[in-house]
């Protein structure tokens, strides 16, 4: 298999993702091949460390990564995990060129798409229709985390776990309990005694 067809292997998920959202002319898919650069990061490999300011947004391909902070007593709170076909950016850090105060590294060997700030503007002046495209997608992840505030004000243990389950089913058995309990903000030990409990019977 030569380089062309390789890299078009690689951007066919991307180009399937935004043909769903707008579909896109010929001339907007080779800008898309030409702007997106593809990268594999290992497993525990950084992708963005707290302190540097995100150059990139990330499409995965395959694989996992995960979002998150650590506190000033070293305790994880993961924000965010994303797999395949979605995308992962620090977007305060990525849109104001400021540092980032979260870090996002692989949780799987991971292949991503990458495109940086200056290239998305690029972007945006070159085909207009992504500037819609990548505002629907800053608005969906907005939502998904006001939902996410909302749930871990109001919501018990148990109803975050069925919510996580629902919401990242595809991901519950790749991932080991130490992180989802992380995400949920509880101990490894109480998930382990959601996970185990009891099903009611109709």
């Amino acid at each position: 298999m030569n380089e062309d067809k390789i890299i078009q292997t690689q951007i066919e998920p991307l180009l399937d993702y935004f043909q769903k959202v707008i579909p896109l002319d010929n001339e907007e898919k080779q800008l898309v091949t030409k702007l997106f650069k593809p990268r594999l990061y290992r497993k525990k490999q950084y992708v963005l460390q707290e302190g540097d300011v995100c150059n990139q947004f990330n499409f995965v391909v395959r694989g996992c990564l995960r979002m998150y902070k650590v506190d000033d007593k070293g305790n994880t709170h993961i924000l965010q995990f994303t797999a395949e076909n979605w995308w992962l950016s620090n977007i305060g850090s990525f849109h104001e060129r400021k540092p980032s105060e979260l870090n996002i590294d692989a949780l799987e060997d991971t292949m991503v798409l990458q495109i940086c700030y200056d290239n998305l503007l690029l972007l945006y002046t070159k085909a207009p229709k992504f500037d819609r495209i990548f505002r629907v997608l800053i608005e969906n992840s907005f939502v998904s985390l006001q939902k996410r505030l909302l749930q871990n004000i109001s919501s018990t243990a148990e109803e975050r776990y069925l919510s996580f389950q629902e919401s990242y089913s595809h991901l519950s058995n790749r991932l080991p309990q130490t992180q989802i309990a992380s995400f949920l903000g509880i101990t490894p030990e109480f998930l382990s005694r959601l996970i185990n409990k009891p099903t009611k019977k109709s």
